[in-house]
């Protein structure tokens, strides 16, 4: 116990710190780019908004090709990019980069779903009454779509956060390079029973303001 509490002391708050930094760029980056992506898969899609099939092909192909890929195998495929960016892939900011390449079509995906759960009748009324394709999206698509964004949102940093414990497989730090490190390679395995408390602790906290916050933006 006294070792657990050592290398607890010693090591977990650098290793929240990371995983911190890991999920919040990551989350930004693919909420961002993913939503944009979304966007542009929906109207693609949509014979409001001048449908474009062979765009929506060629996007939702590459989404699905990013999305076909285990977490794991994507990262060790992105190691010599990640290296010839960074230098260094193995810390924290290489597991951001890792991580927000697996959240855009992720979240992609979400909002497109997000989006196509609007209510048809108030987007044709929009485009009767001549608003345009800005127009609708800033009053209309984002403002209704909002609460299904938020709980995607939530989905998605729940995802990375968990992701995020894989790249500590290749030694990128935050949580998972703890559990690997101490937990698992020195046989410390009350460190791993501490980091998985402080792991379903931090989802169920997230999960709880992402309802709170869905709720909150539901007409």
């Amino acid at each position: 116990m006294d070792s657990t509490t050592e290398i607890l002391q010693q090591y977990l708050p650098q290793a929240l710190w990371d995983t911190f930094k890991m999920v919040s760029i990551s989350t930004i980056i693919g909420v961002v780019l993913g939503g944009l992506v979304g966007l542009i898969l929906f109207l693609a899609n949509n014979a409001l908004f001048h449908k474009h099939e062979w765009l929506h092909k060629v996007v939702g192909f590459l989404v699905n090709a990013l999305r076909s890929l285990p977490f794991l195998i994507l990262l060790v495929t992105l190691l010599p990019l990640l290296a010839l960016l960074l230098g260094d892939p193995y810390t924290p900011m290489g597991g951001a980069v890792a991580l927000s390449i697996a959240a855009i079509p992720f979240f992609a995906r979400v909002a497109e779903s997000s989006f196509a759960e609007i209510d048809h009748g108030v987007l044709e009324a929009s485009v009767a009454q001549g608003a345009s394709t800005w127009l609708i999206i800033t009053n209309v698509i984002i403002p209704e779509s909002l609460p299904s964004l938020v709980r995607g949102i939530v989905l998605t940093i729940v995802s990375l956060l968990g992701y995020s414990a894989m790249v500590g497989t290749i030694g990128a730090g935050g949580i998972g390079d703890l559990a690997i490190q101490y937990g698992y390679n020195r046989y410390e395995t009350m460190v791993l029973v501490v980091i998985i408390i402080i792991l379903v602790i931090i989802v169920q906290i997230i999960q709880w303001l992402g309802d709170w916050i869905a709720r909150y933006f539901t007409k």
